[in-house]
């Protein structure tokens, strides 16, 4: 009978969305049948949204190396963890230029065949205005919800207070 088939299952997030000018984490991870190598490579690619030839972005094998040319060239870090079957990076300065799809591919030896991870960036200029609503909203009901804790201590030390001050007025007269 054969034997089934070793394979690396590789998983990313399917889009993500980032603000021109900021970094994004650019999250891949996976799993193999087999122990993690040393001969392990992880190779990052990118597809521009015009579909023209794919472009190397990022490799590692042993060690993470950064690619000495390309749009990607000084703009790429290595932020991933082997050991916990973590081959993310970061890209930073992000540009419209850097919409299209991220490749991220993993082998394993043995495990040389499988998924391969793609998450399609989009870079836009601005926070979309859900995102700056709900920050503001939660940022404001946390004020408000402040404002009201200390008012609420206010009010009660004063009753406190002037219940203390007439127990003291009434003693008095009572003398």
């Amino acid at each position: 009978a054969p034997w089934p088939a070793a394979a690396v299952e590789v998983y990313t997030s399917k889009e993500v969305h980032a603000v021109n000018g900021t970094s994004l984490r650019l999250k891949c991870t996976f799993s193999s049948s087999s122990p993690v190598s040393q001969d392990l490579t992880v190779t990052w690619n990118f597809q521009p949204e015009d579909l023209s030839s794919h472009e190397p972005v990022f490799c590692y094998l042993k060690e993470p190396y950064e690619l000495p040319t390309g749009r990607f060239r000084e703009r790429v870090t290595w932020d991933g963890n082997i050991e916990r079957n973590d081959v993310s990076i970061v890209i930073w300065n992000l540009q419209p230029t850097d919409n299209g799809t991220f490749t991220c591919q993993v082998k394993n030896p043995p495990d040389v065949y499988g998924t391969i991870g793609e998450v399609r960036l989009r870079v836009v200029q601005k926070v979309p205005f859900s995102e700056i609503h709900f920050l503001a909203v939660a940022i404001g009901s946390a004020c408000v919800l402040m404002v009201i804790v200390v008012m609420v201590v206010i009010v009660c030390r004063q009753r406190q207070k002037k219940a203390q001050d007439k127990r003291i007025e009434v003693a008095d007269t009572e003398l």
